[in-house]
C-alpha cells in the first residue's frame, strides 16, 4: 500500500481525532522523499564511478598484453578515456536531477523532474551493459579475425591433443557464455541497486498524481 492510500485508510479510521494534513503537507513529504532518493542515486553513481576509477588503477599491466598482441591498446586506452568522460556526464546529470528536484516547489515540475530523473537512470543503465557487450563483441570478432594470434594468446592450448577448428569453436562458446553471464550480472546489479530507488520514485510519481486529481 503506498504512502497516500495509508494516509487515507487513517484518516478515515481515525476520524476528527487524526492531524489534518493539507495539500502542502503531503507534497512536502514527498517532495522530500523524492530529494532523498534522488540523492542515494547521485551518490550510488560517485561511488560506482570511483570503484571502476580505482578498479582501473590496480589493474596489472599483464591483462592489458591481449590488447597488445592485437594492435589494439591505444584504442582501449582512447576507448575508457571516453567511457569515464561520459560517466562523468551522466554523473553531471545525477547531481542536476538532484538540484531540481531540491528546489522544485511546484507538483507539475516536480512529476516533470522525477520523470527525467527515471530516464537518466534508464539510460545509464542501457548505457553501461551496452557498452560492455559492444566492447566484447568487437574484441573478439577482432581476435577470431586473426586465428594465429589468438592461438598464440594462449600457450596451453599447445598441450592438449586437439585441432584450430575444436580450439576456436572451444574460445567461441566459451566467450558468449562469457558474455551472456557477465551481461546478467550486470543486469541485475543494476536491477537491484538502482531498480529499488526507481520503484519508490515511480511511487512518489503515482502518489503527486494523486494530488493533482
Amino acid at each position: 500500500m503506498e504512502g497516500l492510500d495509508l494516509l487515507k485508510r487513517d484518516w478515515k479510521r481515525l476520524g476528527d481525532t487524526c492531524p489534518k494534513l493539507s495539500y502542502q503537507d503531503i507534497y512536502e513529504l514527498i517532495h522530500k522523499k523524492s530529494s532523498s532518493i534522488v540523492k542515494w542515486l547521485f551518490v550510488i553513481c560517485l561511488g560506482e564511478f570511483a570503484f571502476w576509477g580505482l578498479l582501473t588503477i590496480f589493474i596489472p599491466e599483464s591483462y592489458l598484453e591481449i590488447y597488445q598482441v592485437l594492435n589494439l591498446k591505444t584504442l582501449a586506452i582512447v576507448a575508457q578515456i571516453v567511457h569515464y568522460l561520459v560517466l562523468a556526464g551522466f554523473l553531471l546529470l545525477f547531481y542536476k536531477n538532484y538540484q531540481s528536484i531540491s528546489v522544485t516547489d511546484n507538483t507539475g515540475l516536480l512529476m516533470k523532474n522525477i520523470l527525467r530523473t527515471r530516464k537518466t537512470v534508464h539510460y545509464y543503465i542501457v548505457y553501461n551493459i551496452g557498452m560492455y557487450i559492444l566492447f566484447t563483441v568487437v574484441i573478439n570478432i577482432i581476435m577470431f579475425l586473426n586465428p594465429e594470434m589468438l592461438y598464440d594468446m594462449v600457450p596451453e592450448a599447445a598441450e592438449f591433443p586437439i585441432n584450430e577448428s575444436l580450439f576456436f569453436t572451444i574460445m567461441l562458446i566459451s566467450q558468449l557464455l562469457a558474455l551472456i553471464i557477465v551481461s546478467g550480472l550486470l543486469y541485475l546489479f543494476y536491477r537491484l541497486i538502482y531498480g529499488i530507488l526507481l520503484k519508490r520514485l515511480k511511487a512518489n510519481y503515482k502518489e503527486l498524481q494523486k494530488l493533482t486529481l
